[in-house]
């Protein structure tokens, strides 16, 4: 082995306060780098945010939806068909767009 100097002791690293420091900022840039890629969450919370992405998503597009077809129906007097034909719109712009947020496609 290679000429240990005087002062060196390497059983004894674990008790270095350095590496322990290095050890900390390794791990905390590998979960940067991560979260950065996508292989993991940036925090706990990411269920309940994705969850209220999809909530918003389902109600946006029906309550939008309903509000032009009600427009469309009081202006052209074509109660409650266009109302209907929106919602039924709404509901399939909802779904496409809880499949693009959640990133996967039903088989």
């Amino acid at each position: 082995m290679a000429d240990e100097g005087p002062g060196q002791d390497f059983g004894s690293t674990a008790e270095d306060p350095r590496l322990s420091a290095l050890d900390e900022r390794l791990r905390e840039a590998r979960h940067q780098e991560a979260v950065r890629t996508g292989q993991a969450a940036p925090n706990a919370d990411a269920g309940y945010s994705l969850g209220n992405r999809v909530l918003a998503a389902l109600i946006g597009s029906l309550v939008g939806s309903a509000l032009i077809g009600w427009c469309i129906d009081r202006w052209f007097g074509t109660t409650p068909w266009a109302l209907i034909v929106m919602l039924f719109l709404g509901i399939a712009v909802a779904f496409r767009q809880i499949i693009r947020i959640t990133g996967t496609r039903p088989e």
